[in-house]
């Protein structure tokens, strides 16, 4: 078993917390013989982070020029372009995705989603997917890989879809493997970019074998393009071609009106906020507020490299704390962890994740707050936010495995993942 022990505050989920006169121990996996200990003197524990929309081959192809503060239909044609210099392959993959994962995984986020738009024609799409697993296997993270399509030929996209599932997960019940470390979904990027028979096809993948299906909506060139071509707003095509239900999440969610909002609420639909995307970009700002307010659970991503150039997801979740009066009334701290935890799992369909109840799969993360940053703080919960941006956590769990320690990765040099893919973009470049 793993003990965790002088903790100064523990937060089991957005309900309960333990303080430091009963939180200084607590017991992980506590049906395995093998005792290990860990040091959370000083420190807050939480549940592991979830990072519900992410794009981990940008890691990439991050700050390229004309990528920053451009329009969206700008900034789409400019990363093709990236794309398709470097070439996407299944080494790429796998490179972007150690780095993706283990910048992940040493800020605090156990599982990360990871929406694959990417998939050149003739490609190796299940070796793609393979290497994005593989990554995330050998770091000790959970991933939930995502067939996306953006543009793709509709049958070849579900034909694909169907070839990573039977690849990645065979078998399993909705699509989670045995040991919860790996999930499949699939999702078009959005109806900009997607037609209705993929959609449909996606969707028929995903029914038949019992996937989560995720897409992308009301970013600004998403309602855009909708009107243009279609003559109808993102929401409302989503509902006519059968994508508006409990099994879908929806990222982004910029600008959407009180009656839409409240179509996705009567479909049981879930959320993901992006600001660390969507804000610097000019692309828009969900009204959180009030999609909670409506019943919706909202999960929290960062979205990929190409938009925010970090997959600091406790940073995104400050972000989102700091504009919410923006688009709505105040969201306080507390609320916002929730979202960066158990509001993505929700959003996964895995409810064993974000908490530390008795039945969580015991995923957490370790916070020192005992150093200047934290001096002064009243609030040891809402410092995590409001204090230290930037913040990292000292260790991090995974399974009842500690996959960081004392800030550094367990299974891997982060020094080397980060130039092994450096080295692999030079060498692609010339």
């Amino acid at each position: 078993m793993l003990i965790i022990h002088d903790a100064a505050h523990i937060v089991i989920d957005a309900r309960t917390e333990r303080s430091a006169d009963d939180a200084n121990r607590f017991v992980v996996d506590p049906e395995n013989d093998a005792v290990e200990h860990l040091d959370a003197s000083g420190c807050v524990v939480t549940p592991g982070l979830v990072n519900a929309h992410h794009h981990l081959l940008q890691s990439a192809f991050r700050t390229l020029p004309g990528t920053r503060g451009v329009p969206m239909h700008v900034w789409l044609p400019t990363m093709a372009a990236a794309y398709a210099e470097i070439g996407i392959d299944p080494e790429l993959a796998h490179a972007s995705a150690l780095v993706g994962v283990a910048e992940g995984l040493l800020d605090g986020v156990t599982t990360v989603a990871d929406h694959h738009l990417t998939w050149p024609s003739g490609s190796d799409t299940v070796g793609i997917a393979r290497a994005t697993a593989a990554a995330a296997r050998e770091l000790g993270g959970r991933l939930v890989f995502v067939r996306g399509s953006a543009r793709d030929d509709p049958e070849e996209a579900a034909a694909s879809a169907d070839a990573i599932a039977d690849a990645l997960v065979p078998d399993a019940p909705g699509g989670i493997s045995d040991d919860g470390m790996l999930q499949f979904a699939v999702g078009p990027a959005g109806v900009h970019s997607d037609s209705e028979a993929t959609f449909r096809l996606l969707g028929e993948v995903a029914a038949r074998r019992g996937l989560r299906r995720r897409t992308q909506a009301n970013e600004q060139v998403d309602v855009a393009i909708a009107l243009e071509k279609y003559g109808k707003r993102p929401v409302a095509l989503l509902e006519e071609w059968g994508w508006l239900a409990p099994d879908v999440t929806l990222a982004h969610l910029c600008a959407v009106t009180d009656d839409e909002i409240a179509l996705l609420a009567s479909r049981g639909v879930t959320a993901t906020h992006a600001p660390g995307c969507d804000l610097p970009m000019g692309w828009g700002i969900a009204p959180v507020a009030a999609l909670r307010e409506a019943g919706i659970a909202v999960g929290l991503g960062t979205s990929g490299g190409g938009s925010n150039d970090a997959g600091h997801l406790l940073a995104d979740a400050r972000l989102a704390m700091q504009v919410a009066p923006l688009a709505g009334p105040p969201i306080d701290a507390r609320s916002i962890l929730s979202m960066a935890s158990e509001g993505s799992a929700i959003g996964l369909g895995r409810p064993e994740l974000g908490h530390l109840r008795p039945e969580a799969a015991a995923d957490l993360c370790v916070w020192d707050v005992s150093g200047v940053a934290d001096a002064g703080v009243a609030d040891p919960v809402a410092g995590l936010l409001w204090a230290s941006p930037g913040r990292r956590p000292r260790h991090v769990v995974v399974g009842g495995r500690v996959v960081v320690r004392d800030y550094e990765l367990v299974a891997h040099d982060q020094r080397a993942l980060a130039s092994a893919l450096n080295a692999l973009l030079a060498t692609r470049r010339n």
